[in-house]
């Protein structure tokens, strides 16, 4: 069969080719059609040439056209697929430096905290458009899949106001899932239930996970009818890795009784307690990878990440066409759904949907994580009903700042705005309402070229901050690089660290630590 995807953001060198894989490792799916879309003419060329190899090394039908006209890129498609980041790496590297003066560390600011809000602002304006060119140049049922963060917010905005059915998609709950089949794959080694040399796929782990996108609870866990609920806090405790890697999550897990999707650094900013006294922020993360909690740590990888593919694309292009096979094939859910309403095999994943009674103490019409159900008749979300009320209390205070967010983005209402960042749990616990203004201003005017709902807010943000300046009632900023970041050690030191560090843990073969910066 034959259908058309088109990939909005396709410049983005991991998921642009990984997803494109997916999908061509499905035999009815090897005629399709990829129309792949970017404002960088320059990063499109490059994955595109590499899109192309991988095709033609495979010996498949499927076909790419590319263009940096979206509307040309929408048209007749079947399935569109956002991998957008608006603002790039410099509108990124605003939304953790500016907060840094007013003592909010982040390790990654895109989903919730200062960062997160504003990468939602730049990041729906755009999505909405994307969205009036789907109503208008894809086919009528086009179906939306997006893995942009914000999440949460994105999603609301395209189905609220977007006019366009969507679905968000994350694989946080499947890096979770891992993490616990190891527990207890630990576990059960220890207890002879399963041999040394074993390995317990997480598929053989049953789980429920629900909650909002990056604040997703794991309310179901059973292996041979053993339910590991009550158990998983020994369990992570006992991990030869996790204590040291995990320590916020382990630490939410031991107080509510319930663990949590996200990594250690993205759940530590989503909360009031971890990251708000500088002279503890250390105590919860760890710098053996950015993920474990690194100050920006997502923005150096991401920043290393682009410059590689600058230097080494004609390596990779020089390299042997990579297999398309199911057992290259990623975990992404994207290409399982399609697969399913194509096909009508079933797939079974955790989608990012609107909330339509499914969690019974959550709003309806904010955005849940949830298992889902596809086949040839749709995506079907089942009733999950209360979260513990631990889990629902701390979801509930996200969801309302991101519905204030939302709100603000589609108005351009900046006293909306300002009072999203007010309620954000993390912010909340550094900030003054006074440092909150000021902040939001100074990231306004910082970030006015991708805030064309703000344009005419503008002008005034930044007569504000002159009028502070000139009249002393300027809040006192910090000069800090972040209490959590990597400056000294070399990427030679780095690396024997994280070995000695694997091996004391008896893990020493987790993988490779990730390039960090000399």
């Amino acid at each position: 069969m034959s259908i058309k995807i088109a990939m909005i953001g396709a410049g983005s060198i991991g998921f642009t080719r990984r997803l494109m894989r997916d999908v061509l490792s499905v035999p009815e799916l090897q005629e399709t059609q990829f129309s792949l879309m970017d404002i960088s003419e320059q990063n499109l060329d490059m994955v595109v040439r590499l899109c192309r190899r991988d095709i033609e090394g495979n010996g498949l039908p499927a076909t790419i056209t590319s263009t940096t006209d979206r509307r040309e890129a929408l048209r007749d498609a079947d399935y569109v697929i956002c991998t957008i980041r608006q603002g790039g790496l410099e509108a990124f590297q605003t939304d953790i430096d500016i907060p840094l003066k007013y003592g909010v560390d982040q390790c990654v600011g895109d989903t919730l905290c200062i960062g997160g809000i504003m990468y939602g602002q730049r990041t729906m304006a755009a999505m909405l458009d994307i969205c009036k060119d789907i109503r208008e140049m894809a086919k009528p049922d086009a179906l939306f899949l997006n893995y942009s963060n914000p999440m949460a917010m994105n999603t609301w905005a395209c189905n609220k106001y977007g006019g366009v059915k969507t679905v968000g998609l994350c694989h946080g709950v499947q890096g979770a899932h891992w993490q616990i089949a190891q527990c207890i794959e630990h576990w059960a080694k220890g207890e002879g239930l399963l041999g040394e040399d074993e390995k317990l796929p997480r598929q053989d782990v049953d789980v429920v996970f629900a909650g909002i996108n990056h604040q997703t609870w794991c309310i179901k866990a059973q292996w041979r009818g053993i339910d590991f609920i009550p158990r998983l806090l020994e369990l992570f405790q006992a991990h030869p890795e996790y204590p040291t890697t995990e320590k916020v999550r382990i630490d939410v897990l031991k107080r509510f009784g319930y663990y949590s999707t996200e990594s250690n650094g993205h759940l530590s900013e989503y909360l009031p307690w971890y990251r708000k006294r500088v002279d503890e922020i250390n105590d919860w993360i760890d710098l053996t990878n950015w993920i474990n909690g690194e100050t920006g740590g997502y923005l150096r990888v991401c920043t290393e990440g682009r410059n590689w593919f600058e230097t080494d694309f004609p390596n990779w292009l020089s390299e042997e066409a990579p297999k398309f096979t199911p057992e290259t094939r990623s975990e992404e859910h994207g290409s399982y759904i399609i697969e399913s309403l194509e096909t009508g095999r079933i797939y079974r994943g955790h989608f990012n949907v609107i909330n339509q009674g499914h969690i019974t103490n959550l709003p309806d019409g904010c955005v849940i994580e949830v298992p889902g159900y596809v086949d040839r008749s749709g995506i079907n979300i089942p009733v999950v009903g209360d979260l513990p009320l631990a889990c629902a209390a701390t979801c509930s205070a996200s969801v309302r700042v991101q519905e204030m967010s939302v709100e603000a983005a589609v108005r351009g209402d900046v006293t909306l705005l300002k009072q999203a960042v007010l309620h954000d749990p993390l912010v909340g616990a550094v900030c003054n309402p006074e440092e909150v203004w000021q902040m939001v201003d100074e990231m306004l005017v910082a970030q006015a070229q991708w805030l064309p709902q703000y344009a005419s807010e503008i002008p005034a943000a930044r007569r504000r901050l002159m009028d502070a300046e000139a009249n002393g009632t300027r809040v006192r900023l910090r000069q800090t690089q972040g209490a959590a970041r990597l400056h000294t050690k070399t990427v030679d030191e780095m690396s024997r660290d994280a070995e000695e560090s694997r091996a004391n843990a008896g893990a020493a073969d987790k993988g490779k630590m990730t390039k960090v910066a000399a």
